[in-house]
């Protein structure tokens, strides 16, 4: 680790960043003061939550920064909110510690369901944390205990006092399977006194397309590099895929639409349009987004008239009866391989609403066939090469979308058609691990 923290060292005197203006200092001190006058309502929320996700109101200290535990120096800080950017940040822990050995990692969350996940991914010697609430304070005391010897932010995770405080220790920061949608870089640019200073402090950006890299720049990152997208790296787990292979052969081939990490409000829809299916239909499954809103679909289901069986309710098998369900809740948590697995066709959550569409890498690299809505900027790279390769089909809304699932599930030719478009798709954009790793390494002159 001698050799880490050397070179961490240098890249502190290496990266200069331009000091920021009078209105740019001015903003992040309202910005603070803001902050603080809400940390009450924040804490509010966030125990409110625990009711429903238990660990959220665990180590509600360090959501200020105050930690029970001491902590070693020196490690690795890796920033990934929730669970999708968990799951992305997998593969490129891997190929951090191929290029880096004995590297110890710092993981930080902001969801019950990010940290949950990110507790498989640690190796002896590695720890793990809330991200604090960007206060002043907040920040000073996380960098204070933990005292990282480089940061790593995945996505779109730009916290101003965070950055801010990084840059005054001299600390860099790469923010790694960057992406900026239109609409956030137009929603960002009213407070680009804010940002602008943020995007500037980072050592660099590695973006997942070039138009994200352009938006990036527009809100002040430079160097900024297209790596592509860590997301296509995620090999799904074989153990997973057998499992919803198993599930799959006791329905007697019966087929099999998903709705794929639904969001609120697109439930209703679907469970009404999916009246309009043929006798018989096919076994439509859904699985929430967001835990805590398992029972309101569940109780959305029942309402609407149709049998369910619920995934809580069994261990490796459904029961005998789940067969003949109108509707199966996938009330579980890290099974989305096994879903896809089961399924013939999947409607992509967070796309029949404006909402900005769901990850579908994740359903190309278990071989199932997409079927989106008209929103799916947040993915809108992803989204149109999909589209291109014969991967996926686009629809206007939730009717034509059950129309065209239920047309796939029940045409074995044009699924095998779209599932093998679907597993080229996956396998021919990997590579971004190695090259965000390389990256890394490069930019905060860890390797000695």
């Amino acid at each position: 680790m001698g050799v880490l923290a050397a070179g961490a060292r240098r890249a502190r005197r290496r990266h200069r960043v331009v000091s920021p203006t009078l209105r740019q200092r001015l903003a992040l001190v309202a910005y603070g003061a803001l902050l603080r006058l809400v940390v009450p309502l924040y804490l509010w929320r966030v125990r409110r939550r625990g009711r429903a996700e238990p660990l959220y109101a665990q180590f509600i200290g360090e959501r200020r920064g105050r930690y029970e535990a001491p902590a070693v120096p020196g490690a690795l800080w890796l920033h990934a909110v929730s669970l999708g950017e968990t799951r992305a940040v997998a593969p490129l822990l891997t190929a951090l510690r191929e290029a880096l050995p004995g590297v110890r990692l710092l993981l930080t969350h902001g969801t019950a369901t990010g940290r949950a996940a990110g507790a498989a991914l640690l190796a002896p010697g590695d720890a793990q944390a809330w991200l604090p609430f960007d206060t002043p304070g907040a920040v000073r005391r996380f960098f204070d205990h933990f005292a990282p010897i480089g940061g790593v932010v995945m996505e779109t995770e730009i916290w101003p006092n965070l950055l801010a405080e990084a840059r005054r220790r001299g600390l860099s920061v790469v923010l790694a399977n960057a992406r900026l949608s239109a609409r956030s870089r137009s929603r960002g640019a009213r407070v680009d006194a804010l940002l602008r200073p943020a995007f500037a402090s980072l050592a660099a950006t590695f973006a997942q397309t070039e138009a994200d890299a352009e938006r990036l720049r527009e809100a002040g990152a430079d160097p900024v590099r297209v790596e592509g997208n860590l997301k296509f790296d995620l090999v799904p787990e074989p153990r997973l895929l057998a499992l919803g292979r198993h599930w799959k052969g006791g329905l007697g081939g019966r087929p099999v639409v998903l709705g794929a990490v639904t969001r609120e409000g697109e439930e209703a829809t679907l469970l009404e349009v999916w009246r309009q299916v043929r006798t018989p239909r096919p076994l439509l499954v859904i699985v929430p987004r967001h835990p805590q809103r398992f029972e309101d679909v569940a109780v959305a289901i029942l309402a609407a008239g149709y049998s369910m069986a619920r995934r809580s309710a069994w261990t490796d098998a459904p029961p005998s009866t789940a067969a003949t369900a109108d509707v199966w809740l996938g009330d579980s948590m890290q099974e989305m391989p096994a879903w896809y697995a089961l399924a013939d066709a999947a409607l992509l959550g967070g796309s029949f609403a404006p909402l900005g569409g769901q990850n579908l890498i994740e359903a190309a690299a278990c071989g199932c066939p997409v079927v989106m809505g008209p929103h799916t900027f947040n993915f809108a790279d992803a989204a149109e090469r999909s589209l291109a390769a014969g991967a996926a089909v686009r629809v206007p809304d939730m009717a034509a979308g059950v129309a065209e699932a239920a047309r796939i599930a029940t045409h074995p030719a044009d699924r095998e058609r779209l599932a093998k478009a679907a597993l080229s798709f996956a396998r021919v954009h990997r590579g971004a691990a190695a090259r965000m790793a390389a990256g890394i390494v490069e930019r905060l002159r860890l390797g000695g």
